[in-house]
């Protein structure tokens, strides 16, 4: 008999001891990009890229006090380690210009 005509096992019978149950996507995050902490002499913060076709409002950079036009890449950051909690952390959230996000521990010391 053809491989195609096979009948089909029921969903979890046959499965190897190794092989794990399909993981869900995190759609916001491909959609937005991937957050990383950052460990930093002033907190633990969560830094998450921005894509030109996802910026579709005007920041003001806190780093260098300029605007953050539509359609720039740029980095969204909130304090991971807030006193407040994580809720008050993200509603704290900043637009930075990548650069000033980068050089922004070397002007604070």
């Amino acid at each position: 008999m053809p491989r195609s005509n096979r009948p089909r096992r029921p969903s979890g019978a046959g499965r190897s001891k190794y092989q794990k149950e399909p993981v869900e996507l995190d759609t916001e995050g491909v959609r937005f990009g991937f957050g990383r902490r950052e460990d930093a002499p002033d907190g633990l913060w969560m830094v998450r890229p921005i894509r030109p076709s996802n910026a579709v409002k005007e920041y003001s950079c806190p780093g260098c006090g300029q605007p953050i036009p539509p359609g720039v890449a740029h980095l969204v950051v909130w304090q991971e380690d807030s006193l407040l909690g994580a809720e008050a952390a993200v509603t704290d959230r900043r637009h930075w210009h990548s650069r000033c996000w980068q050089s922004r521990t070397y002007r604070r010391r």
